[in-house]
């Protein structure tokens, strides 16, 4: 009896049968919760991915210009699709993110299942963003200082299959919901850029300017704004209209600001979203950097950084060798384009007295400098000064056609042909001047080096003449870039929007 008992106790057949018994539970469990965890993760993905899509629609129209909000919000509208699973607000598990368009003029709002804020600023990673990084709310302001969109999903909920209720005594512990948050920002860099900023000639402070009360981008899409010549100064004190440098990677010594402002192809490039000034350089190196691109700085004459294929100035006579100039006196005989009649009299009244008005004498310019082709055309009477010399370089606006008229004469002589049998370059114009401009007054002025200053917009300046005794740079505003602007600096444009968080 003793060994039958003995044998029973040690008999192990069987025994697999009681541990799976015991396991089961815990196996069938962790099985449930794998499932679990993987429907939630896909559910989180989906919610996730739908987010980040919605923000970055949005954040690709965010581009600073009046408008954005509510293009912000049709982007999100019509542009983007995503399909969720496993919710139980639907009654197969499938939903779709959807958004709306309630307007535009609210920089937090909701439609569909998402919400979102537009905002100005973002915090370190590690902080939470507050109402201290939302955008103003008046879209007057708030659309040009938006630079990020936070979409957040609507929580949605999920209904596990571990049956947890039995372990808590909750019913309700067997579901809970998932959301998503996701934050983008629309980021514009431009290339091939000269180092200049130009504090904005039409920056608007309490809804006027010391312009005539336009906006930039106004400005920019106005032939009678855009043929205003603006006096260009570097005084140290930052109104409309003043300019100095930004940080280049070729340096900032002197002699690297005069060969980056005289190349052909500059090598700098400046994000919309800050960039970093070196206003304490000097302005010496301007006059023979820019005047290189007229074929009469000393220190460019005959170099790969040769002249404009157009240079057409009231130039009377050069000295090759030494570079020293002498300009027509007689508008009869020799003129180049000229400025408006209150710049050449003293009287103008916008912008601190260096904006003209747009009256510039262009009957004159003609008859003198195209003696032998009768009265200016009807096309030209309204043209700016970068009209005008387009027109010389390209009469019919075919670029297949060579009928350039820039070798006329004028009744003194000049032709608009570089001097000292320089090459003028073609692959570039030469007159433009490109620059960052920068709302300096709503900045608040700023001196020596500042870093990280936001951009208005990135410019094209034309030059409207060389740079004489007197240091002063005069310009004609040609565009702008965005979506305010006429579309002809898009090729420099690097424009982006991505994800912050």
């Amino acid at each position: 009896m003793l060994r039958i008992v003995r044998a029973f106790w040690h008999d192990q057949r069987g025994i697999a049968l009681i541990l799976v018994s015991v396991m089961l539970p815990a196996i069938i469990g962790f099985s449930l919760l794998a499932i679990d965890m993987s429907r939630v993760n896909n559910m989180h993905n989906d919610l996730q991915k739908g987010a980040d899509a919605l923000a970055l629609a949005g954040a690709a129209e965010l581009d600073g210009t009046t408008g954005a909000w509510a293009r912000a919000e049709r982007a999100m509208a019509t542009l983007v699709s995503n399909e969720g699973h496993f919710s139980t607000a639907a009654p197969n598990g499938r939903f779709t993110l959807t958004s709306g368009q309630p307007g535009g003029t609210l920089r937090c709002n909701s439609a569909g299942n998402i919400s979102w804020c537009f905002l100005k600023s973002l915090p370190n990673d590690n902080v939470a963003i507050t109402t201290a990084n939302y955008a103003n709310t008046d879209p007057a302001t708030g659309e040009l200082e938006t630079r990020f969109i936070r979409v957040t999903v609507a929580p949605t909920g999920f209904a596990a299959i571990f049956p947890a209720s039995f372990l808590t005594g909750n019913t309700a512990s067997n579901g809970f919901n998932v959301g998503a948050v996701s934050v983008a920002g629309f980021r514009s860099s431009v290339c091939d850029y000269t180092p200049v900023f130009i504090c904005n000639p039409y920056e608007m402070v309490n809804g006027t300017n010391t312009a005539g009360g336009i906006t930039l981008e106004q400005a920019a899409n106005s032939q009678q704004y855009r043929r205003r010549q603006i006096l260009l100064r570097d005084n140290g004190f930052y109104q409309p209209g003043n300019f100095a440098f930004l940080a280049s990677p070729e340096g900032n010594g002197a002699q690297a600001l005069e060969a980056s402002l005289a190349r052909v192809k500059p090598v700098g490039c400046y994000a919309q979203d800050g960039v970093d000034t070196e206003p304490g350089q000097s302005t010496g190196p301007v006059q023979d950097g820019l005047n290189a691109r007229f074929g009469i700085s000393k220190s460019y004459i005959g170099s790969v950084n040769g002249p404009a294929a157009n240079v057409r100035m009231g130039l009377k006579s050069i000295n090759c060798n030494s570079g020293k100039t002498d300009f027509e006196t007689d508008v009869n005989r020799g003129v180049g384009l000229e400025r408006d009649s209150c710049q050449m009299t003293g009287t103008c009244t916008m912008m601190g007295g260096r904006m003209g008005t747009g009256d510039w004498n262009a009957s004159r310019y003609w008859t003198v400098n195209h003696p032998t082709r009768g009265a200016l055309s009807s096309s030209l009477v309204g043209a700016t000064r970068y009209e005008m010399y387009r027109y010389e370089l390209n009469p019919d606006g075919n670029p297949a056609t060579n009928d350039s008229i820039v070798g006329d004469a004028s009744v003194g002589g000049e032709t608009g042909n570089p001097s000292c049998s320089q090459t003028p370059v073609t692959t570039v114009d030469r007159r433009i001047l490109y620059g960052a401009i920068i709302d300096c007054q709503a900045i608040g002025g700023f001196n020596g080096r500042a870093t990280n200053i936001p951009v208005h917009a990135f410019g094209s300046f034309f030059i409207t003449e060389p740079i004489k005794d007197s240091k002063d740079i005069y310009v004609e505003l040609i565009d702008i870039t965005g979506k305010g602007g006429r579309g002809t600096l898009d090729n420099f444009l690097r424009d982006e929007a991505q994800l912050y968080r």
